[in-house]
C-alpha cells in the first residue's frame, strides 16, 4: 500500500512538471494528460502491486508526440497514441489533410479541443482553395508567428460595418504612412490604404501600441489576410478613401501574407481631380484627391536637360515648389514636403532633369495669396513620366500636344498683383479681404533702431528656438539640443509717393536685401568684440544701414493680424533683384498647411502683441553654426 501511494505521489509530481513545460501548447498537454492517465491505469495491477511506467517527458524544445514502437506507453491492452501532426510554433505553412490529426485505424481518437491557443486565426488550406497563406502575427502572441485551423468567413470591404468583426478580409496593401500629432510631435498611428478584389478602397488604422507587432511584416504592394478587426468611423477631414468606415486592427487581430492566390487584386486606385474640382474644395479640409499634369517650373526653374536641383537646399527647407498645369487649365502651385519632396528630387535626378509629367496623390487644396495651391500630405506619393499607366497616358498626350502645353506662361499666371501702400491699407480695411501677397515698390527711409534686428532660429527648420536650462531647443523638430542660427527679423520704415509704412524683413528677404547672411554678421560682430557679454544687444549692421535710400520692389504679405488687429506693419517675404524685370511670384519660403512660414509666424506674433523689442533670447548671444 505504501508503494502504491509513493507511485501515485510521483505521478502527480511528474504531471505538474509536464504541465509547466507544456503549458504553451494546449493540445500537447491534452495528449500528455491522456498518456499519463493511460499509463497509470495499466501500471496498477489487480493483485495490488504497481509497475513503474516509463518516463514519457519530452525535451522542452520537442513538440511532436512519438508513435508506433517508440511510444513508451504502448503495452498489451493499452491504448496506442499515433504520431501527431502538430507543428512547431515557428513553422509558417498552414496544415492540411484530415480534420482530426489523432484519428487513425484502431486507435482511440483524442477529440479536437474547442479551446484554441490565443491568436490562432489562420485558416486551413482545405477551406481556401487556390490560396496559400503564411503564419499570422497577432498582439496576443507578441508578434510571433502562429498557425491555426480556424476558418473565418471571408468578406469584402463593402460588407465592413461599424463594430467588431470576427470575419476575414483579404486585400492588397497599397501604401502606409505614419500619422503624427503636429503639436506634440508624438506618433499616433500607422495609417494604410487597402484595396480588395472588388476594387473597393478603404483606409486602415493601427494604433501606436500595436505598431511593433505588425509593421515588421508589412510591405507596400503585398497581399494579406486579416482575421478579426474593428470597424471604426472614419475621420471627417483629410480622408483618403470614400467609405465612412475604417478597418482598425484590434487586440486580437491576426495578419498574415496571402500567397499564390488565384484572385486578382488591383495594384492601386487613382482619384484624379482637375483645377475646377480643387478650386471648389479649397480650404474645406475635406477628402484628399490626386493630381496629374505637366511641370512648368521646379523651384523657379524650367525643366531641361541637365537641370540639377539643389539637394542641400531641399534638405534644409524640406520642400519643393512646382508650377503645374493639366492640359490647358490654369497653372497651379504644388508644394511637396518632406518625404514627397525627397521622392521627387530622386526621380527628377534619375531622369536627368527632363521629367515633365507628375502625378501626386492625396493633396490638400488651399489658396495662398489668391492663387490656388496644392499641398502634399503625409499620405502623398509621387509618380513621374513612365512610373504608372496614368502618367504614361498623359505623357503620350503631352508629346502630341506640345503647342497646347506651352500656350500658358506660368510666370505670367502666378505674377502677383502690384499695389501702392495706400492700396494695401485700403485692402486691409475691406471686410471681405483675406490673407494675400502683393508686389509693392517702396523706398527705404530708415532702419528701426532700439530693438533686435534678428532672432535665433533652429539651424534645420529656422523655427524660433526656445531657451532650455542649458541648451537651445526646437519645438518643431522636437529636439532638446540644437545649433542656433541667426535669422533676419528687422523693421524698416518705407514710403512711396503718398504713404508711409513699416515692413518687417524676414529670413532670406534680409539676405536678398543686404547680400549678407544674418548669422555671418552676428558672428563677425562677436569676433570683433570678444569682450562683450552674452546679453549684449548686437547693433544693426552697416550692411542693413546701407540700404537706406534704396528704392526696391518687395513682395509683402497682408497677414491675419493686419485684417483683425488693423495694424499697418506689413511682412516682407521677398526682395525682387534690381536686374529681374518680372518676379516669379514667390509667396515666401516654407509655406505650410496654414500658409505661413516659421519666420512669418514669429513676426505675426510679435506684431500682434505690439512688441517694439525682440524677446531677450532673440538678441542674446547664442551658439551659431
Amino acid at each position: 500500500m505504501d508503494l502504491y501511494r509513493f507511485l501515485r505521489l510521483r505521478f502527480y509530481i511528474d504531471l505538474l512538471i509536464d504541465v509547466f513545460f507544456a503549458s504553451k501548447n494546449v493540445l500537447s498537454f491534452q495528449l500528455l494528460l491522456a498518456s499519463k492517465l493511460s499509463g497509470v491505469s495499466d501500471s496498477v495491477k489487480t493483485n495490488g502491486e504497481a509497475a513503474i511506467p516509463s518516463n514519457s517527458v519530452k525535451p522542452v524544445g520537442q513538440t511532436g508526440i512519438s508513435s508506433g514502437d517508440d511510444n513508451p506507453m504502448k503495452s498489451k491492452g493499452a491504448t496506442a497514441i499515433p504520431k501527431s501532426t502538430i507543428k512547431p510554433v515557428t513553422q509558417t505553412d498552414i496544415s492540411s489533410g484530415v480534420d482530426n490529426p489523432m484519428k487513425s485505424k484502431g486507435a482511440t481518437a483524442v477529440p479536437k479541443s474547442p479551446i484554441k491557443p490565443n491568436g490562432k486565426t489562420g485558416a486551413s488550406s482545405g477551406a481556401n482553395l487556390g490560396v496559400r497563406g503564411r503564419a499570422s502575427v497577432s498582439p496576443v502572441n507578441k508578434g510571433k508567428s502562429i498557425v491555426s485551423d480556424d476558418v473565418a468567413k471571408v468578406i469584402t470591404f463593402k460588407d465592413v460595418t461599424f463594430g467588431p468583426h470576427q470575419d476575414e478580409v483579404r486585400f492588397r496593401l497599397i501604401h502606409f504612412w505614419e500619422a503624427w500629432n503636429v503639436q506634440t510631435k508624438v506618433l499616433i498611428s500607422i495609417e494604410m490604404l487597402l484595396i480588395d478584389e472588388e476594387e473597393s478602397v478603404i483606409q486602415g488604422f493601427i494604433l501606436y501600441g500595436r505598431i511593433e507587432t505588425y509593421l515588421p511584416h508589412m510591405k507596400a504592394g503585398c497581399i494579406y489576410r486579416l482575421n478579426k478587426f474593428f470597424g471604426s468611423k472614419s475621420k471627417t477631414i483629410y480622408r483618403v478613401a470614400d467609405p465612412d468606415v475604417t478597418i482598425s486592427f484590434s487586440w486580437n487581430s491576426a495578419l498574415s501574407a496571402l500567397e499564390d492566390s488565384s484572385i486578382r487584386f488591383p495594384e492601386d486606385q487613382i482619384r484624379i481631380h482637375g483645377f475646377r474640382e480643387f478650386d471648389a474644395a479649397s480650404d474645406l479640409r475635406g477628402d484628399l484627391y490626386d493630381y496629374i499634369g505637366h511641370i512648368k517650373l521646379v523651384n523657379g526653374k524650367v525643366p531641361s536637360d541637365g537641370l540639377l536641383l539643389d539637394e542641400a537646399e531641399i534638405a534644409g527647407s524640406r520642400r519643393v515648389e512646382l508650377h503645374v498645369q493639366t492640359h490647358d487649365d490654369p497653372v497651379m502651385k504644388l508644394y511637396l514636403w518632406d518625404k514627397a519632396a525627397f521622392e521627387l528630387c530622386e526621380k527628377f535626378k534619375a531622369s536627368g532633369g527632363t521629367a515633365r509629367v507628375i502625378l501626386v496623390t492625396t493633396l490638400n487644396p488651399k489658396r495662398f495669396g489668391g492663387i490656388l495651391s496644392l499641398s502634399a500630405m503625409a499620405s502623398s506619393r509621387v509618380f513621374m513620366d513612365s512610373d504608372v499607366q496614368e502618367t504614361l497616358f498623359y505623357l503620350s498626350w503631352l508629346n502630341s500636344n506640345l503647342d497646347v502645353a506651352s500656350r500658358v506662361n506660368a510666370e505670367v499666371i502666378t505674377k502677383l498683383e502690384p499695389a501702392t501702400l495706400g492700396e494695401l491699407f485700403s485692402y486691409m480695411n475691406q471686410a471681405s479681404s483675406k490673407v494675400a501677397w502683393f508686389e509693392c515698390t517702396s523706398t527705404i527711409d530708415d532702419v528701426v533702431h532700439g530693438s533686435g534686428w534678428y532672432y535665433i532660429g533652429c539651424g534645420v527648420c529656422h523655427t524660433k528656438a526656445t531657451k532650455g536650462p542649458t541648451t537651445l531647443m526646437c519645438k518643431k523638430c522636437g529636439k532638446s539640443e540644437i545649433v542656433g542660427v541667426a535669422q533676419y527679423l528687422t523693421k524698416l520704415s518705407v514710403y512711396d509717393h503718398t504713404d508711409q509704412a513699416v515692413f518687417v524683413v524676414l529670413g532670406d528677404a534680409g539676405e536678398e536685401l543686404t547680400g549678407k547672411k544674418a548669422n555671418e554678421l552676428v558672428e563677425r560682430y562677436y569676433q570683433a568684440n570678444d569682450s562683450v557679454g552674452g546679453n549684449h544687444m548686437v547693433p544693426v549692421p552697416q550692411a542693413m544701414v546701407d540700404t537706406i535710400g534704396q528704392t526696391r520692389k518687395f513682395i509683402v504679405k497682408v497677414s491675419n493680424h493686419n485684417l483683425t488687429a488693423k495694424t499697418q506693419i506689413l511682412t516682407m517675404t521677398k526682395v525682387v533683384p534690381p536686374d529681374d524685370p518680372e518676379p516669379e511670384g514667390s509667396l515666401g519660403e516654407n509655406v505650410g498647411e496654414k500658409g505661413n512660414t516659421e519666420e512669418e509666424d514669429n513676426a505675426d506674433g510679435l506684431v500682434k502683441r505690439g512688441a517694439d523689442v525682440m524677446e531677450s533670447e532673440g538678441v542674446k548671444r547664442a551658439k551659431c553654426g
